[in-house]
């Protein structure tokens, strides 16, 4: 089992930062994708950004410019960095991690972190 535990959500305006960061803990011998995804209200979860065990990164033309993913390997963190944040951004976001056990294959999701962004 691996647990993913979401934490830095919260209330900013429009034009503002916050970070969201995520801690994997368990049965864990690597990770291989970390990931953030995000869901509003009513409409479909999409791929925020995410990050390989080396560094490389993607993320979503939405966020290109604005939002940075990072990690830390040996803590098996991942925190997503956010600027100028837009109203339509509210949503609750999830990290995702896709790696391995010491028997098996493992994707998880966490819980979730809402951010919320008004005036």
């Amino acid at each position: 089992q691996v647990q993913l535990v979401e934490s830095g959500g919260g209330l900013v305006q429009p034009g503002g930062s916050l970070n969201v960061s995520c801690a994997a803990s368990g049965e864990i011998f690597r990770i291989d994708v970390m990931a953030w995804y995000r869901q509003a209200p009513g409409k479909e979860r999409e791929l925020v950004a995410e990050i390989t065990r080396r560094g490389r990164t993607d993320l979503a033309d939405a966020v290109m410019g604005r939002f940075t993913i990072s990690r830390d390997n040996a803590k098996n963190k991942v925190t997503l960095q956010m600027r100028s944040l837009k109203y339509g951004e509210t949503a609750v976001y999830y990290c995702d991690a896709a790696g391995y056990g010491y028997s098996r294959g493992f994707r998880y999701w966490g819980k979730g972190t809402l951010v919320s962004v008004f005036s």
